[in-house]
């Protein structure tokens, strides 16, 4: 890019911001608009096109991916120095669901919430700087966050350390549950299958965004008769 140009900063942070892979975004160096097409909807092919026919005019927005956004919760909570907060997290950020978890649980914590709030947004302000150097694209102004400084690292927490001889909280809890199932009859197995899937599925339905009701619980069993 040989010229300035004034960019949509909230629309560029967005598009960093998001990684679904259905979705990509291009920022048009003519006028620092970011042009996203989402695939299936109704106005991508026309998106496509436009880019596709103008592709010197653009720049595909690379965002930060779900790995890094991952680890970038990692770090914060190996910051975290109250430690039943920290565990709570660790088990919040194992498996499917982890962003969602992660998020609710800070949802009764508004200080540390707010210190994760600006620590991911100094990462994302630092992801798009890097990104528009690499790129030798030089915007109009400033963005509104000033100029984007690296993040500095995050104190680790002083008894955040898991020795080897002790289980990470999540792996400590999948321990019990496997020992409980151990433990239960067979005969009483599609019970406790059918209640662990209801859980799975509760938890599929709420990090979408259908709309659709969450499932009832399996119907409880009556006692067994042992004749």
């Amino acid at each position: 890019m040989t010229a300035s140009t004034p960019i949509d900063w909230d629309a560029l942070e967005t598009a960093v911001e998001r990684n679904s892979p259905d979705t990509e975004s291009f920022l048009d160096l003519t006028n620092g608009q970011v042009v996203t097409i989402v695939t299936g909807g109704p106005e991508a092919p026309i998106l496509r096109k436009q880019v596709a026919d103008n592709i010197r005019n653009y720049v595909r927005v690379e965002p930060a991916s779900s790995r890094e956004q991952y680890r970038w919760m990692e770090r914060f909570v190996q910051s975290v120095t109250d430690q039943a907060l920290r565990e709570r997290l660790i088990i919040s950020i194992d498996g499917k669901g982890a962003f969602r978890r992660f998020k609710d649980v800070l949802l009764a914590y508004p200080a540390e919430r707010e210190r994760w709030f600006t620590y991911r947004a100094d990462l994302l302000h630092w992801h798009i700087h890097s990104w528009l150097t690499d790129n030798r694209i030089e915007s109009a102004g400033d963005p509104p966050w000033g100029t984007a400084q690296p993040p500095p690292e995050l104190p680790v927490a002083d008894d955040q350390l898991v020795p080897h001889t002790q289980e990470a909280p999540g792996e400590a809890l999948r321990r019990q549950a496997r020992e409980l199932i151990d433990g239960i009859a067979a005969i009483d197995l599609p019970s406790a299958i059918a209640f662990l899937e209801f859980l799975r599925e509760r938890g599929s339905q709420a990090l979408s965004q259908s709309g659709q009701a969450t499932p009832a619980p399996p119907a409880k069993l009556g006692p067994r008769v042992v004749k």
